[in-house]
């Protein structure tokens, strides 16, 4: 009977253990030395603290409980600066003039791997806009860039498509696709379904398209359509 009890003791702390995060993280900009960083989710129409650090000598910590996992946004003062997932288990950041990294726990981890790979296409966009500006100073007629660049441009479009079209269907039901669709949708003019986004949705289950926040941006695309 002592061995039963210590064995449901011991269920009982790890998962008690299990419900918590605890963010570490590590900076080489000097300029973040005495700056606060905020960890804040979204509450209805506000936007709410839940967490927060300074960093002081290029290190920061933070630790909390978790009550179901959260899409969250790491802020410096005011400004947003990455998206971040709060969930169980030991979280890593790690700041320098690079950009940001973000990585410990599995959706966190899974959300790092899709940055790094969009990072990669966007490198490739970068390249492909400069030797199309390097054309043109070099006075190459405009069908020939044209003939050169759009197929290379294309080809980038319809990967990054696919690579964001993938990732959230493979995240359909967590966290992290509806907050990558809400994202997409946010770095538009005005609230629109682009043809990569009803893809998206018509391929979506329910769990997806009733998300609150997927839901009420399909609501608010579609009566601007109107």
């Amino acid at each position: 009977m002592y061995k039963l009890y210590f064995f449901l003791f011991c269920a009982l702390i790890c998962a008690s253990c299990s419900k918590k995060y605890k963010i570490e993280g590590t900076s080489s900009v000097s300029v973040l030395d005495g700056k606060m960083l905020f960890i804040k989710v979204q509450s209805g129409d506000k936007v709410v603290n839940i967490d927060s650090a300074e960093v002081i000598h290029g290190l920061f910590k933070m630790k909390g409980k978790v009550d179901s996992t959260v899409l969250a946004s790491l802020y410096m003062d005011e400004d947003c600066i990455m998206p971040v997932v709060i969930e169980p288990g030991n979280i890593d950041i790690q700041i320098d003039n690079a950009g940001i990294v973000i990585k410990g726990t599995p959706l966190n981890n899974s959300f790092n791997e899709f940055i790094m790979k969009k990072n990669s296409l966007d490198d490739r966009f970068y390249e492909v806009n400069h030797e199309e500006s390097r054309m043109i100073m070099d006075g190459k007629s405009l069908e020939e860039v044209h003939n050169a660049i759009d197929g290379k441009r294309k080809a980038l479009t319809e990967e990054m498509n696919q690579l964001t079209k993938g990732f959230i269907k493979d995240n359909y039901d967590n966290v992290l696709g509806p907050g990558l669709f809400i994202m997409i949708g946010y770095s538009l003019p005005y609230p629109m379904l682009t043809p990569l986004m009803k893809e998206i949705i018509d391929g979506a289950p329910e769990k997806f398209t009733n998300d609150f926040r997927v839901k009420a941006y399909i609501d608010a695309a579609e009566a601007h359509m109107k």
